[in-house]
């Protein structure tokens, strides 16, 4: 299974589906090609946007995607989101 990160203009992760391998060439590995036949199968079926394949098992693009992460583009990679420390008091 490959899944699929959307990505807004800001680099934002909105949403992350699952795409069966069989509907991407090289049985849904990891290259260039690989993701923009992901984005047009996405289009074509009103899935609009920017997709970006995210590792489930972290072998690419840092960590896999989820909600609330971000993508940088010069890093190529998921960002997760910061979660601040819990303030403590004694």
């Amino acid at each position: 299974m490959a899944h699929a990160a959307l990505v807004d203009d800001g680099g934002a992760v909105r949403n992350v589906i699952v795409v069966d391998n069989d509907k991407l060439p090289n049985d849904g590995e990891f290259t260039p090609e690989v993701e923009t036949a992901l984005n047009e199968y996405l289009h074509a079926r009103g899935l609009d946007g920017d997709w970006k394949l995210t590792s489930y098992n972290n072998n690419f693009r840092g960590t896999y995607a989820g909600e609330g992460y971000t993508y940088d583009p010069d890093l190529d990679e998921f960002v997760p989101p910061v979660i601040p420390d819990p303030i403590v008091e004694a």
